[in-house]
């Protein structure tokens, strides 16, 4: 059997590479309700082929609805809004402070389920919650208009106040559910929600773009199909805390990823962030 940790860790890829994606449809600017769209009907449909290939055990209908509707929802807000951000704030900075989610996660996961973690892997994971903080130190010294960079934190806080809540959503879901069953039907509202965000976005449309916006959505939907399976196979064997603080990490991908294609800037901070995680990575493990 896999372990929690293992699983936790292809998951940290996965979805990095696939945030990493969120960068590219900002800088080509394709629009997102088309981007989100195609990746959420990509899901939608690898999850629901899957469910029909596997044994079925017993669905509490009423319980998956419930945990699907508040995880769509707030997933839904996530992308879109983390979308948005990255318009107006650079890549290394609103992943960095939208993965604080995290800090909200583990208090949570700490009272709630009241999870047992060793000396060593607490001290793991507050050198993780500590490179996240370092790394969100590089947001007063941007030099992004005013009235741009407060767009942006709009966004920012959005996605990371609807971050956290669809990870303890996922928690539940990958305990009590069919973890294809929730993704499938998850995806589907969101892929539903996705068509009505059009209107309520600021941005210009670039309506000639959307075949590109859709393969770009297709290509996102692959990783996040197998980076989000092994996330929730991770949080149905492994404590919420740790997991969570391993896989929020996937956001240094994208950044370095960002930095290589897109030459954005890599500051000391960061430098210094991608150091306390592979730290906090290694303590998490032992």
């Amino acid at each position: 059997m896999i372990s929690w940790y293992f699983s936790a860790l292809l998951a940290l890829l996965l979805m990095g590479i696939q945030r990493f994606f969120y960068k590219v449809a900002a800088e080509k600017k394709y629009p997102t309700e088309w981007v989100t769209f195609s990746f959420m009907a990509t899901v939608t449909l690898l999850s629901s082929v899957a469910y029909f290939f596997q044994q079925h055990n017993d669905l509490n209908i009423r319980f998956l609805l419930i945990v699907t509707l508040i995880n769509s929802v707030s997933f839904l807000v996530a992308t879109v809004s983390h979308i948005e951000a990255l318009k107006y704030i650079p890549a290394n900075i609103a992943y960095s402070f939208i993965r604080l989610n995290v800090v909200v996660v583990v208090i949570f996961s700490i009272f709630y389920f009241r999870e047992q973690i060793s000396i060593i892997q607490a001290m793991g994971l507050l050198v993780a919650i500590a490179a996240i903080i370092v790394l969100t130190t590089q947001m007063e010294a941007d030099t992004t208009k005013a009235k741009t960079r407060r767009r942006g934190t709009i966004f920012i806080f959005l996605a990371l106040a609807s971050g956290a809540t669809a990870s303890i959503s996922s928690k539940f879901a990958a305990m009590h559910a069919d973890k294809l069953a929730f993704m499938a039907l998850s995806y589907l509202i969101g892929m539903i929600g996705s068509l009505g965000i059009g209107k309520a976005l600021s941005y210009e449309k670039a309506e000639g773009k959307r075949s590109a916006a859709l393969g770009l959505g297709l290509l996102m939907g692959l990783f996040n199909f197998a980076g989000y399976y092994a996330y929730l196979y991770a949080l149905e064997r492994g404590p919420l805390s740790l997991i969570s603080a391993i896989v929020g990490m996937h956001f240094v991908i994208a950044i370095v990823l960002s930095a290589v294609i897109y030459h954005e800037k890599i500051k000391p901070a960061v430098l210094v962030g991608v150091l306390l995680t592979v730290i906090s990575i290694i303590l998490i493990r032992i």
